[in-house]
């Protein structure tokens, strides 16, 4: 898995018949203290996540796994929006 913020939107009117009513997100991949890496996915959203919410993304044949993506040609899933990120005891990222 890895940290990332949702930055934008994919809209492809012509896709996989698979894909059909799947939200496409670009999510831009940060370091475990919240910062940007120069890093980009596009990722099918399972959880309902928008434009500035910190997220988890899986990716590779754990991409298929959640029920929005089984038997999907998808290797990138938005699969949770981050509450808190905790390290070392230290709170580096609340929502």
């Amino acid at each position: 898995m890895t940290l990332g913020m949702v930055v934008g939107t994919v809209v492809a009117t012509r896709k996989d018949e698979k894909l059909v009513g799947g939200k496409l997100l670009v999510v831009q991949e940060l370091s475990m203290e919240g910062k940007p890496l120069d890093r980009y996915a596009v990722a099918v959203d399972s959880v309902g996540a928008g434009v500035g919410e910190v997220v988890l993304v899986a990716t590779g044949s754990s991409a298929r796994l959640t029920a929005a993506t089984k038997d999907r040609p998808v290797d990138a899933v938005v699969m949770a929006i981050v509450d808190s990120i905790e390290i070392g005891g230290k709170i580096v990222y609340r929502k």
